[in-house]
């Protein structure tokens, strides 16, 4: 591994980079936070997909890329007189010093889940006590990880269940009331706003399934993220059997690929 003094200097050989490509280049002379924005959405996704794989290679590879546009940010900050790298780097690192007393002062702790706590806590108390529990939840995360961010803010201030088997019993009284609804769209004359009051339902019940994930230790986006791998992966194995027999999946009856389904399952696909 590289020395402090190895690492320091990278970091200072990126900025000179990032310096020069400003400076020079036609593409990256002409970036903005709006322009780079979508692009940064995307190298965290790549960087995501790498952690998922465990893909030491392109993680450090992705890391690269992500930290490429926190440099780039900063820069464009730099230009405007609004921040620069320094600043970026300094403010890090007062939050960190503040939202770890357990370590920097003399508030004693016991285990993650209060330093969890005392971290949501502080947060409020940045924002002199005004800002809202569930106010620093993007509006843009999707979905899944929202829910599972929304339960996790609301959990660390005291609303949470007493025990992970009062939400599994309130799944299965979501799971009731959706098929209500559910039933009531299956009628031929249904009223419209069956189907509205169905997808309430769905979303009511997918939002208890993400608490029960919480409780038991569970991310529910990556444990959906393995499924979806699983599926794709048995589902090719599907495919690529049925075009070795010179044929299309459209062609094939659902018990011919439920066959072919439960070998991928065997062979620990």
């Amino acid at each position: 591994m590289n020395s402090r003094e190895e690492q320091l200097q990278a970091f200072s050989r990126l900025l000179d980079v990032m310096d020069t490509l400003r400076e020079k280049c036609p593409w990256d002379r002409v970036q903005t936070n709006e322009s780079l924005r979508q692009n940064t959405i995307e190298e965290v996704f790549e960087l995501c997909d790498a952690l998922m794989k465990d893909d030491k290679v392109n993680i450090c590879k992705e890391l690269g890329d992500v930290l490429l546009h926190v440099v780039f940010y900063a820069k464009i900050g730099s230009e405007t007189g609004d921040f620069d790298i320094a600043d970026v780097c300094n403010r890090l690192c007062e939050k960190l010093i503040y939202r770890h007393p357990h370590i920097y002062g003399t508030t004693q702790v016991d285990g993650q889940e209060q330093v969890l706590q005392n971290w949501e806590q502080l947060k409020l108390k940045e924002k002199g006590g005004n800002k809202r529990v569930l106010a620093g939840v993007p509006d843009s995360l999707p979905s899944l990880i929202k829910a599972y961010r929304i339960q996790e803010k609301a959990a660390h201030v005291g609303f949470d269940w007493d025990s992970p088997q009062g939400a599994l019993d309130k799944v299965s009284e979501e799971m009731r009331e959706f098929k209500v609804e559910a039933d009531a769209v299956a009628l031929e004359n249904h009223e419209p706003e069956a189907e509205t009051r169905a997808e309430q339902e769905m979303g009511d019940l997918l939002f208890s399934v993400v608490n029960v994930a919480r409780l038991y230790g569970i991310h529910p986006d990556n444990a959906l993220e393995k499924t979806n791998q699983k599926f794709i992966s048995r589902f090719n194995y599907v495919e690529e059997k049925a075009i070795g027999q010179g044929r299309s999946l459209k062609d094939m009856t659902l018990g011919e690929m439920d066959a072919l389904w439960n070998e991928a399952k065997s062979l620990g696909l």
